[in-house]
């Protein structure tokens, strides 16, 4: 049984907490309009489909078969009815909508595909990305799935996320991205090695401030974890808002080093949907807090942002820090390279914070007892498989 995660009055005040405003910001010629809001995230995701006027490529690991999922597919249904070219795919695994579900986007004219596991290797590979991108030239990302708990606001236990729209040269790196995808969902077998070469041979454009950084299974070189380990490396200020935060060690000693040298902040979930997520980031805690990292857990409902600031390098998108993430799932994450947009997310970040529990060195005396410990690395074994066994093993 996991421990009571109820907000401690008395340590956070989250009582008033509201999702900040959405906010946007112009750099390296490209437009960012990021909203932290469910209600607003919806809004704009609608927005951004209804103004398609030729296409829409359209990918997202979870597609659910409630209210936000009725509305986005008959959303999709009137762009297909104006004549906008609509392909859809969504992740196999993730998703519990069933096919026929989408069979009004088929019957419009559109395209609807699955990234499908199979009962192959395939079944080891989830694509974890959400993304749409309208007219080849604007796209909408984050970490926000299509589900009725990702727009809720957070009395009533909605997800805590972040969606980005975005407007700039980036678009084309997305566009050649998802056909690539449309590629390996018309191949027979496992392809896993195929999907392994997509994310490997990806060319995000070394110089580039703007980039589309891939992670695919078991790949080093070229993966958006190991961009954002080397600028961890030379970094001196790095702040991170992580739903799942249980990196491998190589990140965790890199994350404790930069603490040492400069300043570390992290957040993460105080609330979660698998709260044995909550337990494996609490066995990391200790050697970070030596460090001088400042650690918090998210309070007011259930946090699921993928937001990481190194220096003056910004990602967002849609992977956590975990080993899932960053050893198998098909994930994506924007780089930005400019100072304005990383002090104003630093901004955004503190706005969280002030809904956090603070954890110190103190609560973690009292709140690791040994038989707490045992707990903590029992889920830490546990989810190196997966997370729904931890799940499953929690209940």
């Amino acid at each position: 049984m996991a421990e009571d995660l109820t907000p401690d009055p008395d340590r956070s005040p989250t009582s008033n907490y509201q999702d900040a405003d959405s906010f946007q910001i112009e750099a390296k010629e490209h437009v960012f309009t990021f909203y932290p809001r469910g209600s607003d995230r919806f809004a704009a995701l609608l927005d951004h489909i209804e103004k398609a006027q030729d296409t829409l490529r359209v990918f997202y690991y979870m597609f659910q078969h409630d209210e936000a999922g009725k509305t986005v597919r008959d959303a999709l249904v009137a762009a297909v009815k104006r004549g906008v070219d609509v392909h859809l795919i969504i992740d196999a695994f993730g998703s519990d909508a069933p096919d026929h579900f989408f069979d009004p986007i088929v019957e419009a004219g559109g395209r609807f595909d699955v990234f499908s596991a199979r009962w192959s290797v395939r079944y080891l590979v989830r694509n974890h990305q959400k993304f749409v991108i309208a007219d080849g030239a604007r796209v909408m990302t984050g970490g926000a799935n299509i589900s009725d708990h990702y727009y809720k606001p957070p009395e009533e236990n909605g997800w805590c996320d972040l969606g980005v729209a975005i407007e700039g040269a980036v678009a084309k790196q997305f566009c050649d991205w998802f056909a690539l995808l449309r590629e390996w969902t018309e191949s027979d077998g496992s392809q896993f090695r195929r999907i392994r070469n997509m994310v490997k041979e990806w060319d995000p454009g070394d110089d580039e401030p703007v980039q589309l950084l891939l992670g695919g299974p078991l790949v080093r070189e070229g993966h958006w974890a190991y961009r954002f380990k080397k600028d961890m490396v030379k970094g001196q200020r790095l702040d991170l808002v992580t739903a799942y935060f249980a990196p491998p060690g190589s990140f965790r000693r890199i994350m404790a080093r930069l603490a040492a040298r400069g300043r570390a902040r992290l957040i993460t979930a105080g609330v979660s949907d698998i709260e044995a997520t909550i337990d494996v980031a609490r066995l990391y805690y200790k050697r970070l807090l030596k460090a001088g990292a400042k650690i918090r857990e998210f309070q007011p409902c259930k946090l699921h942002m993928k937001l990481l600031v190194v220096d003056d390098k910004s990602y967002f998108g849609s992977a956590n820090l975990d080993r899932r993430s960053i050893r198998i799932n098909v994930e994506l994450m924007v780089r930005v390279r400019d100072e304005t947009l990383a002090e104003r997310l630093r901004e955004f970040i503190d706005h969280l914070e002030r809904a956090s529990v603070h954890i110190d060195d103190e609560w973690y005396r009292r709140h690791s007892s040994f038989f707490t410990r045992l707990r903590w690395r029992f889920f830490h074994f546990v989810n190196l498989a997966d997370y729904t066994i931890a799940r499953t093993a929690a209940d």
